[in-house]
């Protein structure tokens, strides 16, 4: 005689996978390619400090005003470690790096550069999370990277890069790698809009400093260059970052960073259709790579297969499925 387990409450019903988590990585990705969009009409009237600045200021506004609303209170003491890495790391240094780095460098350039980031994320989580590196993950990783790297040198201009702008967008990163795995361990002991509302309010004191740049630009500033400003705060920051921390806390933080493998490819197609750029046969090619990679990397263990370490239990003790 065998018993049926009982599922814990809150917990996904047996019949079919918990479509949230996914609904959330989609989120967070597709937002993340708009904010490629808006920056190219922001920055031409904003510094990369002052853009940085304001646009996590309307982030920190709307999170904070979502999470006044929600009454969730501030999180645990065991989860300000992490929050404090995110908002510094990647809140603060990598909006401000990357900001800077892209107007040193072509688009192409700095998408191969900045997407070494998933990369270095499903190294560090091996090694500081205990994540592992299942075959899976790094056969799509490395697939995706390739294709990052195929729409980078298509759409790269020769001659128009420059060493300190390789250097910013490695910086960008790395900041981006230590900010993911460092935000991982915080989700144990917070919700998702807890960890990104003050880890993004991490990131606005840490940007203080360009309040007088930002003050006097936005006076010169041309409407629609700030409208995009308070776009990126409200949705590609306090949106996407929270849908993503969401979607981070139900799996490994090695998979996370390799869906967004699939940006590359929504910005060729959202750049065609919002910008008329029609892209390059070579950019379409390496964007359907990307997304085939981070479909391989996300893809399931068959049944019946060898446990290994293509799936790893989240902090939580929930399996990452998503």
């Amino acid at each position: 005689m065998t018993t049926t387990p009982i599922a814990p409450p809150g917990a996904p019903a047996a019949t079919g996978r918990d479509w949230r988590a996914p609904a959330a990585a989609c989120t967070t990705v597709i937002l993340w390619a708009s904010a490629f969009v808006s920056i190219r009409s922001a920055g031409d009237a904003y510094s990369p400090g002052a853009l940085a600045l304001g646009r996590l200021l309307a982030g920190t506004v709307t999170l904070g005003a979502i999470l006044l609303v929600r009454r969730e209170g501030l999180p645990a003491r065991a989860a300000w470690p992490g929050i404090l890495a995110s908002g510094l790391l990647w809140f603060g240094l990598y909006m401000v790096v990357l900001n800077w780095g892209e107007q040193q460098v072509d688009a192409g350039t700095a998408a191969m550069v900045v997407n070494i980031g998933p990369i270095l994320i499903a190294l560090l989580g091996a090694r500081l999370l205990g994540e592992g590196l299942p075959r899976r993950l790094l056969v799509g990783m490395g697939v995706s990277f390739a294709g990052a790297a195929v729409v980078g040198l298509s759409m790269s201009e020769h001659g128009g890069s420059s060493v300190l702008g390789v250097v910013l967008c490695l910086v960008a990163a790395i900041a981006y790698a230590g900010g993911v795995v460092g935000q991982k361990p915080a989700l144990r002991h917070g919700s998702a809009l807890q960890i990104t509302t003050f880890g993004c309010l991490t990131g606005t004191v840490a940007c203080l400093p360009f309040t007088g740049v930002l003050v006097s630009e936005a006076a010169a500033a041309p409407a629609s260059a700030t409208l995009n400003m308070v776009y990126l705060g409200v949705f590609p920051t306090a949106l996407a970052f929270t849908t993503w921390a969401y979607a981070l806390s139900r799996t490994t933080a090695g998979r996370m960073g390799a869906t967004t493998y699939a940006v590359p490819a929504l910005v060729v197609l959202m750049s065609w259709l919002l910008l008329d750029e029609v892209p390059a046969l070579l950019t379409v090619a390496g964007g359907l790579l990307c997304l085939a990679g981070v479909a391989v990397s996300r893809g399931r263990r068959r049944r019946g297969a060898p446990a290994g370490a293509s799936r790893a239990p989240d902090g939580a003790g929930r399996q990452a499925d998503s």
